[in-house]
């Protein structure tokens, strides 16, 4: 099966096309852009196509992040995923960041189980514990770091992502994190068929709020 797996939930934009039959990667593209994910998605799908050698209408599957991370980032993912899903006619799967980076980290270290942490600032933090074989032992959530160092408190396994060091008691994380877009893609292979189709998952609301408090006073036309 040829996947097409794409990221746009935190610093790069990515995209992967890979064949889960043969285990191989295709062609792989990821620019580290902070933002824009809008503006450069296309042409970084584009490019990963091309490297594999293969038009958008091989793909038979999509796969596409969806969180938590970046709230604009992980729209233009999910809807250019069910864009794309819906003019090929193939499945469209979401593949949470917490999942990858601990599928990441199985598959370097395989037998440990795993928990993620993602900073999510404001002494807060995205946490998820997996696994050895990478089933969630527990629900993905935002949660303090207080909260989190008493869940992890005794926990016998490995513990990645940039709030790790906070746990750590450390004043900073370790910065933005990286999501491999091909572990996406092969997360994605590992799915049954038929699974919903990929929805933001946000756990925190945006920091855009509209203001209260203020009204535009509505004039009659002449």
């Amino acid at each position: 099966m040829i996947i097409l797996s794409i990221d746009t939930s935190g610093v790069d934009c990515s995209a992967c096309v890979y064949d889960s039959e043969n285990d191989v990667v295709l062609g792989e593209v990821t620019d580290n852009i902070g933002k824009g994910h809008a503006e450069l998605l296309m042409g970084i799908i584009d490019g990963a196509l091309s490297k594999a050698g293969l038009a958008l209408n091989a793909v038979e599957r999509l796969a596409v992040t969806i969180g938590p991370g970046s709230f604009t980032g992980i729209r233009v993912g999910v809807a250019a995923a069910r864009g794309f899903a819906l003019s090929l006619g193939v499945e469209a799967l979401g593949i949470t960041t917490l999942e990858t980076l601990a599928a990441d980290y199985l598959q370097q270290h395989p037998g440990r189980p795993v928990a993620v942490g993602l900073d999510a600032k404001r002494g807060e933090c995205y946490l998820q514990i997996f696994a050895a074989d990478g089933a969630p032992l527990t629900q993905a959530a935002l949660v303090s770091l207080d909260d989190a160092r008493e869940t992890l408190a005794g926990f016998d396994g490995a513990i990645v992502g940039s709030a790790a060091p906070l746990f750590a008691g450390e004043e900073t994380g370790s910065g933005p994190d990286h999501f491999p877009i091909a572990i996406v893609a092969r997360v994605a292979a590992t799915k049954p068929a038929h699974q919903l189709k990929p929805a933001p998952l946000y756990l925190r609301g945006p920091d855009a709020r509209p203001q209260s408090g203020f009204a535009l006073e509505r004039v009659s036309p002449a």
